[in-house]
């Protein structure tokens, strides 16, 4: 990726807008680009109205104060009060991931109180870890973009924002550590489900008398297979062949209710 600066002049002012670029090699050898993200106008020392500004936290004083942003071709308003000079040649974005998808996955995890649940049955050892985080991490994979756990190891942690959500380096998606939780959660299968289902009962004022909750899968052909939410991988109907999908079905005495 690299940055591209794009000129316009406008009632005989000069104007710069900036974007981030990336560049994709193509099956037939050559290169398209594509505008990642779109960042603006840098800095005019001619009109100090166009400046833009980012929040810098000041360590010493323990709070966040703005930045303007210049380009290094063009001279420092005197007025301007703590600016830096940007060398566009020389910026570049490196390990660009999402984090929005991520976030929603943790606060979920949060509202379910699973966090709390799985600090208490996975409880803080001599390991670096927290099984608990160990946990999340994978059930957050589960609910984005389901993989192996040599998968998540190998490729889906680096590509999301899961270091910075967990505050964890890479220590908490190696390969071991990722296979030996799941023998950790099994013993805990039961009281899982009656923490889920008084959870369910406070978030949303449910009453019942007997819940029940299963998981099953159908295949699909012809045009259902444009469905985006169906995927390969096992089929319980012996198609793996077959794009599917998963359901989800939650029966209370009151009410029944589908998802997938």
């Amino acid at each position: 990726m690299f940055l591209r600066s794009n000129k316009r002049f406008k009632d005989g002012t000069e104007h710069r807008y900036c974007t981030v670029v990336e560049s994709r090699r193509l099956g037939s050898g050559k290169v398209a680009q594509r505008q990642v993200l779109y960042l603006g106008e840098i800095n005019d020392s001619q009109q100090s109205a166009w400046r833009k500004t980012l929040d810098v936290f000041d360590e010493q004083e323990c709070r966040y104060r703005p930045l303007s942003l210049f380009p290094e071709d063009r001279p420092v308003p005197a007025d301007a009060i703590d600016s830096v000079q940007v060398k566009l040649s020389q910026m570049k974005l490196e390990r660009a991931r999402p984090y929005g998808n991520c976030w929603l996955r943790c606060e979920l995890w949060r509202q379910l109180q699973l966090d709390q649940f799985w600090a208490e049955k996975l409880p803080e050892g001599r390991e670096s870890v927290a099984w608990a985080q160990v946990l999340e991490l994978l059930v957050v994979n589960r609910l984005i973009d389901p993989g192996s756990e040599f998968r998540v190891h190998r490729q889906w942690f680096d590509q999301s924002g899961m270091d910075v959500l967990l505050g964890q380096d890479f220590a908490v998606a190696e390969k071991d550590r990722l296979y030996r939780c799941l023998d950790r959660v099994l013993k805990h299968k039961q009281d899982l489900f009656v923490h889920l289902q008084q959870r369910w009962k406070d978030l949303f004022d449910a009453e019942f008398d007997l819940l029940l909750y299963d998981l099953t899968s159908t295949y699909m052909e012809g045009e259902a297979e444009q469905n985006p939410k169906a995927r390969y991988g096992y089929s319980r109907d012996g198609r793996p062949d077959c794009k599917q999908v998963v359901i989800a079905l939650v029966m209370a005495a009151v009410n029944c209710t589908h998802a997938q």
